[in-house]
């Protein structure tokens, strides 16, 4: 309560955080800039049944101070985002409308982003990828069709940098809390000839974390060339990172966050003296490599064609220190050491992970007065080694160098056909619909997956209406039905079956030049939903199963207004009801039906709001400020697995400094996150189970949880000099 209480003092009463973004007075759409003939095929306008959010580059500077993208889109409607290392740099996650992030669609350039095999989206691989980024839209539901794995909770697209006219270079730096450093250095060669462009960017981002040891190292780096005349465009990129971050993926439990909050278990072992010790390279080492050839090409006033080459490489590990581990878990034969045997040992291990992901996407657009036709689709492979070695022991047995305890290999095909349609029969209505055919194949051997080689046929149709009121007022209905094949990890829990969504969206809105409002209902009808548990796995990965029949009904309201040309104001509220339907649980030996209960990580209520003074017009301050409702991290409604309501304000300034000299301006940043220091834990887990020996013939359900504490006030401040 007290925390609600804090939230509505501070912004009246709350309800949101980022509105549509609108470039024009009325409903008749923005102006499509040139490099977004890349994304047009799978990105959504006002006169697409569709709910969606943008964020722009001007939108997105501000904050843009070496914290991952999902912390950037935090005050979107419907977005939970979580931070492992506490404080935004690492490891972060996002959910949208109680969804994990492996449901949430991502496409760079219209080029899948996603893991293959995972299916999750792991940004810290890209560490400031925000500083190249022009624009990215976040669809709600089902949204259109788009390339990769299929939308379950959101897509999300990303456009990279557009081509800039004019030469420049630029060197931002900001520090903050926790040892935070980013600094980078970005160039523009502006059009040369009228014809080419060449950018780039060079990044590297130092943090020690706000958990314990939670410390990132990361570097990343972007390239890109561009050529355009009047009916081409074609873009060659080449970006990438490298990550090393301490694990700090453990949480801790209830007595420990109240006691030491920052304690990261991650390494610890106890030493011949019997003192305690943590593993200094207990870390995660990642590289990943992408190289994207997008060509558009304008035939004629109707047609236009989009074709995108892709390639991703990515190889690395993740390092532990390991205590007393049993021998056969490697393949060790048990050694006779001063006449005892020994069959553990204290090792050092690495588990590796060798992946290609290759691939076309595709598309045709067709547009006149009353009809935008775009047939598209990708192909797209996928290829991953996972193998681990043991890099030191104690007692290593009859091993040699190199030797590897598991070599397992995956792979996995996607192709994708669809054709989109949106036809205005008159100056108000227009329907929209989309059709889409997916196949996908998969195979895996390993000992957490067991021998897969499955293969899943999926006809994915979406339809949808929209009514123009006025120019100021439209209204949109739209069904979609997604279907979405298992992801690796749920294997482990044995035979896992494909997920089948009906989403219904019923919208309306509203645009003038000082206040635009998006009102929409959802009902998003699952059969078979693959909900999280609230149980990780062996490295981390959170576990899910199959429950199924599950809804999520919600009301989402967003605005964006203007009060004179001073004040800005953005708000907005998510209510949902988020329900797996007659649950059945088995505790203490006896399985009970728990009747409906709630949805794991899935709040009724998200509001948001961000409250923007512009005393000139170089000068800005911003109050962001989120709030969530109670969420539960297992799907029984245990009190034991709750994570309590919380809010966070941040405050956010930036200053311009335009010049007339060789500098041509200087932008001061700063950003204090949680400047109330509110004690808040974002995301945990939770796990039950059954012990058998505390009272013998009786079987009792043992519950447990952890958290991810989240840092107190903290801050980041920045300088961009332009030249």
């Amino acid at each position: 309560m007290k925390t609600i209480v804090t939230t509505l003092a501070l912004i009246g009463l709350t309800m949101a955080s980022q509105a549509q973004e609108q470039e024009t007075d009325t409903l008749s759409g923005k102006k499509v800039v040139l490099d977004e003939v890349f994304v047009s095929a799978i990105r959504a306008t006002n006169q697409t049944p569709v709910t969606y959010s943008n964020l722009t580059k001007e939108q997105i500077k501000p904050r843009n101070l070496g914290q991952d993208i999902p912390i950037l889109m935090n005050f979107l409607p419907s977005v939970v985002t979580t931070s492992d290392a506490g404080a935004g740099v690492g490891y972060t996650g996002i959910r949208v409308r109680g969804s994990d992030a492996t449901r949430v669609n991502v496409t760079i350039n219209g080029i899948p982003y996603n893991d293959a095999e995972s299916q999750g989206t792991f940004w810290v691989n890209m560490p400031d990828f925000a500083s190249s980024t022009e624009s990215l839209q976040l669809q709600r539901g089902v949204g259109t069709s788009t390339n990769g794995a299929g939308a379950f909770g959101a897509s999300l697209n990303v456009l990279t940098d557009g081509i800039s006219q004019e030469a420049f270079a630029q060197i931002s730096s900001s520090v903050g809390s926790f040892n935070t450093l980013r600094n980078n250095i970005k160039f523009s060669t502006g059009l040369l000839n009228d014809h080419v462009e060449i950018t780039g960017r060079l990044s590297r981002i130092t943090s020690d974390g706000y958990i314990d040891r939670a410390s990132s190292e990361l570097e990343s780096y972007f390239l890109q060339g561009s050529y355009k005349d009047e009916n081409t465009l074609i873009k060659a990129l080449l970006f990438g990172g490298h990550e090393i971050t301490y694990q700090s993926w453990f949480g801790i439990d209830a007595a420990t966050l109240e006691s030491d909050r920052t304690f990261n278990p991650a390494g610890i072992y106890t030493d011949q003296n019997g003192n305690t010790q943590f593993y200094d390279k207990e870390e995660d080492n990642y590289k990943q490599d992408h190289a994207q050839l997008l060509w558009n090409e304008k035939i004629n006033d109707n047609w236009s064609t989009n074709i995108a080459l892709h390639y991703t490489r990515g190889r690395g590990y993740f390092e532990q220190f390991k205590e007393d581990d049993d021998f056969s878990t490697y393949g060790f034969t048990p050694i006779n050491v001063d006449g005892e045997e020994v069959s553990t040992t204290d090792l050092i291990r690495r588990r590796w992970l060798d992946n290609d992901f290759y691939g076309t996407v595709f598309s045709a657009n067709y547009e006149n007065d009353k009809l935008n036709l775009i047939i598209g689709g990708g192909l797209n492979k996928y290829e991953g080694a996972h193998f681990g070695e043991v890099i030191w022991a104690q007692f290593a047995g009859n091993s040699n160098i190199r030797d590897r305890y598991y070599d397992d290999n995956s792979s996995k095909t996607d192709f994708n056909l669809y054709t989109k349609a949106n036809y205005k029969f008159d100056d108000r209505w227009s329907l929209f619909g989309d059709l889409q055919y997916r196949a996908v194949g998969y195979k895996a051997n390993g000992d957490d997956t067991g021998l897969v080689d499955d293969n899943f046929n999926f006809f994915n149709p979406k339809a949808g209406v929209t009514y123009d009121l006025n120019k100021n007022n439209n209204f949109y209905f739209s069904y979609a039905v997604a279907n979405r094949e298992p992801n690796r990890n749920d294997y482990e829990n044995g035979n896992p079956e494909p997920e089948r969504l009906n989403d219904f969206e019923l919208g309306w809105r509203y645009v003038t030049p000082k206040v635009q409002v998006s009102t929409n209902g959802y009902f998003m009808n699952y059969r078979n939903q693959l909900v999280l548990t609230g149980e990780l796995n062996d490295v981390g990965a959170p576990l899910r199963e199959n429950v199924g029949d599950s809804y999520r009904l919600g009301l989402e309201i967003d605005a964006n207004i203007s009060f004179g040309d001073k004040f800005q104001w953005s708000p907005n509220v998510a209510l949902s009801v988020n329900k797996n339907k007659d649950f059945v649980f088995e505790r203490d030996g006896v399985v009970q039906n728990l009747g409906d209960t709630n949805i794991a990580y899935s709040p009724d209520v998200i509001i948001g709001n961000r409250l923007t003074y512009l005393p000139s017009e170089n000068f800005q301050i911003s109050a962001l400020t989120k709030y969530l409702g109670k969420q539960y991290m297992g799907n029984i409604d245990s009190e034991a697995s709750t994570l309590d309501a919380y809010s966070q304000t941040d405050l956010n300034i930036q200053y311009v400094i335009e010049c007339s000299s060789f500098i041509k301006s200087i932008t001061f940043s700063g950003l204090v996150n949680n400047i109330f220091d509110q004690l808040n834990v974002t995301n945990g887990y939770f796990f039950t189970y059954d012990d058998d020996f505390t009272t013998p013939g009786t079987i009792t359900t043992i519950e447990g949880a952890g958290y991810y504490p989240q840092a107190g006030a903290n801050f980041l401040l920045g300088a961009t000099v332009r030249f």
